[in-house]
């Protein structure tokens, strides 16, 4: 493998302004042939993304859906992954325009958890149904908020038990780290390093980041170089959709998506699809002239589905429940629910926006969630499984992409599923649950089947963590 790179050259802006030059609506019978080809599960290329982005008409946009619903149901079956963001701490030394966190803003309570209110936090996590955290800091490195402090977290994390229930894989979004800082990361067990770019133009990066450690464009964009280069193979990545043109930023986190490929032969394990929400004091949300539309939103997330079909794609409680039943079905493949994005605010049972990095759109509670995804034909799934069974990065490609995957992901998600409807349900999910238990119990080949039901008999007889 080759050395890190120290610059982002994987950025080709011409290349991108090019494509976004070419405005004119694509022929439909060009389109449909797209749509053909994406339906094959291999992926579009830079250019013929483009030409999706370009993309107008409103019979061939219900078209793009139908086909976006159809890649995401034969990749990921009827499953749709759950979890709970954990801030840690809101201290921060960068100066981020659109961000309620940064160094500047007198206005926001600033908050570190000591371990015992992380266990606190963890506590009432857990007793929700969670068994997935992402855990969120501000970058405030070497201060309270310095390293051994986020790996003394991580461990918190893991050893907080709850009745039946404790938390099964930790995954992070920290600031950047270097190389030898990734592998003691990694040590501590993580499943995905998560860092977003923000945005991959230079010049608006520079205009939102005036100050701090993230200024640096080039140390942030090669972050999952060296992530990556330490032995973390499940990387998250993704912009703030609004800080720019949402086209550029799709074209942008191409080239990323590439690079990792070329590099290191696996691209992200997911993105995100972020869009930017009203933050404690700044009104960057109310002036940025790159607002993006429900239209477009929609629009991108089922582009990026058949763009990049294998890996996984989430979406937080950034968006209203309305938008995000819309978005579950043509992409989004990860979900977070009942959350919230203050240090102390489980605890607390509710959102405190002047702590809060940014507003919360669906602030149902887990449980409203869960029934609604039920009621959609979705499952559900608190599983775990993969990270600690080794199928990451590669060889979770090597699985997902003949398909094989599926007589793993399916039964997991039934089997975790039923330990939340034991465990945790309201009596009016359990009996939304139990049915679509038995109705994908029906809808699965013999093979599924024989795997999937003794596992949910399991769990109903009083075993926990059942997986495959």
């Amino acid at each position: 493998m080759t050395a890190v790179a120290e610059q982002a050259a994987y950025i080709n802006d011409q290349a991108i302004l090019d494509c976004l030059s070419h405005t004119a609506q694509p022929e439909p019978a060009r389109v449909r042939d797209l749509f053909a080809k994406a339906r094959e599960m291999q992926g579009l290329t830079f250019d013929e993304v483009a030409t999706l982005i370009a993309l107008q008409d409103p019979e061939l946009m219900e078209e793009l859906f139908a086909t976006a619903r159809a890649v995401k149901e034969e990749i990921y079956g009827s499953r749709l992954v759950l979890f709970a963001p954990l801030y840690i701490s809101n201290r921060c030394t960068n100066e981020c325009l659109y961000c309620a966190y940064r160094a500047s803003n007198r206005e926001l309570h600033r908050i570190t958890l000591s371990q015992e209110e992380i266990a606190a936090e963890i506590k009432v996590i857990i007793e929700q149904g969670h068994k997935r955290i992402l855990m969120v800091a501000g970058e405030a490195y070497p201060n309270s908020n310095s390293l051994d402090y986020v790996y003394k977290a991580i461990e918190t994390i893991y050893a907080t038990r709850s009745g039946n229930g404790e938390i099964r894989r930790v995954n992070v979004n920290i600031a950047p780290l270097p190389v030898e800082d990734f592998r003691k990361l990694k040590a501590c067990g993580i499943g995905t390093y998560q860092c977003f770019q923000e945005t991959y133009h230079r010049p608006t990066y520079a205009q939102v980041h005036p100050r701090g450690r993230k200024s640096d464009y080039d140390w942030r964009a090669t972050v999952m170089d060296r992530a990556m280069e330490a032995g973390i193979d499940d990387v998250g990545i993704g912009p703030l959709f609004g800080i720019y043109d949402w086209r550029y930023e799709v074209l942008a986190m191409l080239q990323h998506i590439h690079h990792l490929e070329e590099r290191f032969g696996c691209g992200p394990h997911t993105i995100s699809v972020p869009r930017l929400e009203p933050a404690a004091g700044t009104d960057f949300t109310a002036t940025t002239p790159w607002k993006v539309s429900d239209a477009d939103f929609l629009k991108l997330i089922a582009i990026l589905r058949l763009t990049v079909p294998y890996t996984g794609m989430i979406m937080t409680t950034r968006e209203s429940a309305q938008v995000r039943h819309k978005c579950f079905q043509i992409g989004i493949s990860q979900t977070s629910a009942g959350s919230r994005t203050d240090p102390g605010g489980y605890e607390l049972a509710q959102g405190d926006f002047n702590s809060s990095q940014f507003a919360v759109g669906d602030t149902r509670p887990l449980d409203a969630v869960v029934r609604e995804i039920a009621q959609m034909g979705f499952t559900p799934s608190f599983c775990t499984a993969c990270y600690r069974l080794g199928r990451t990065g590669t060889d979770f490609m090597d699985m997902a992409k003949p398909g094989e995957i599926k007589y793993h992901c399916e039964p997991n998600a039934l089997s975790t599923f039923t330990e939340y409807l034991e465990d945790y349900a309201s009596p009016e999910t359990k009996a939304a649950g139990e049915q679509l238990i038995l109705h994908h119990l029906a809808q699965m080949d013999a093979k599924q089947r024989s795997i999937a039901s003794p596992m949910v008999q399991s769990v109903r007889s009083g075993q926990r963590d059942v997986f495959v």
